[in-house]
């Protein structure tokens, strides 16, 4: 048999590149879920605290900004992944939906989880509509969260689709 193996009328594509680019993705996704369920485990927390308190808590993300490294990597790999799955449409569209989702997920951090950073000085200056702009960095990280979660779903069964494809017969 050949390295394409047949799921009804659709070509499979099977590599070792493509399962290499799978585990890219899987991992990249994974890893950048982890920094943004933090955000949304916390919210529960967070978000009454008073001005002094929050402020501090605040100051426990310094640093993180290098995360945005593991973002870079997860893009990348899902692109490969787009790419290498074009000829088999139901993996490239979930593929495509995990993109997606990722896309959105940066769409709300730079729309309104970095003004809030900026306008706060990270977290270091309180203007006087503080406490909306905590609301606007703890939802905006939320929803981050959840589309996050949402793009590792996809892959997940993206994956499944895949190995379920290249089981014999």
């Amino acid at each position: 048999m050949d390295d394409r193996h047949r799921s009804g009328t659709t070509a499979e594509p099977a590599s070792q590149a493509l399962d290499l680019v799978f585990f890219a993705s899987l991992l990249s996704t994974a890893l950048s879920l982890g920094p943004a369920l933090a955000h949304l485990l916390a919210l529960p927390n967070k978000i009454n605290l008073p001005q002094a308190d929050y402020f501090v808590a605040q100051q426990v993300y310094r640093g993180w900004a290098f995360l945005g490294v593991l973002i870079l990597a997860q893009i990348l790999s899902i692109l490969a992944l787009i790419v290498m799955t074009r000829r088999a449409p139901h993996l490239c569209r979930l593929a495509a939906l995990a993109l997606f989702c990722v896309a959105a997920a940066q769409l709300l951090f730079w729309i309104f989880t970095f003004p809030a950073n900026r306008r706060t000085e990270n977290w270091t200056v309180a203007p006087a509509d503080w406490e909306s702009l905590r609301q606007q960095w703890e939802y905006s990280h939320a929803g981050g969260a959840l589309l996050q979660l949402l793009a590792l779903i996809a892959l997940i069964w993206a994956l499944l689709a895949y190995v379920r494809a290249r089981r014999p017969v």
